[in-house]
């Protein structure tokens, strides 16, 4: 899903409070992007299965089957133009999706005057983790306890 991880402005820095601070927002929206991405996901499998099932035999107008396909890749299309409207909301934000399976969010920040991204996941009671620009969730880090108080 590599076109849903669009790049938030740079221009935004967060620290960890203002992390906080609009994370009730940020996990509301990466809750739906989580739920609709696994909708999504079962749709392109049962669209794909419905037309493997059906790859030889001919097409007639009016046929059921045809209709349910057709109507299956309308809800498809749908719900992959809203998961862009929920993508394009956190990257107003100045946040940038990462992983939609997983609900995981960067936010971008400056640790020891590097840029790097405070790190959070959807059910993680907190902004709590960062990491550098190259490391990813595999190199995240405790934010040391003095950037939890204050700002990073």
């Amino acid at each position: 899903m590599g076109a849903m991880t669009i790049q938030a402005e740079r221009a935004k820095q967060f620290t960890a409070a203002s992390a906080n601070r609009t994370l009730p927002l940020v996990r509301m929206i990466v809750s739906d992007i989580v739920e609709l991405y696994r909708e999504v996901a079962d749709r392109r499998d049962r669209l794909a299965a419905m037309e493997r099932g059906r790859a030889n035999a001919p097409v007639r107008e009016g046929d059921p089957y045809r209709e349910e396909v057709e109507q299956v890749q309308r809800v498809l299309e749908q719900d992959e133009e809203r998961l862009k409207t929920f993508v394009a909301e956190l990257n107003d934000l100045g946040v940038e999706l990462k992983d939609p399976v997983m609900g995981l969010v960067d936010f971008p920040t400056s640790m020891n005057g590097q840029t790097a991204y405070l790190c959070w996941k959807l059910g993680e009671p907190e902004v709590a983790f960062w990491h550098g620009l190259d490391s990813g969730f595999a190199g995240r880090q405790p934010l040391p306890p003095r950037v939890n108080d204050h700002a990073v």
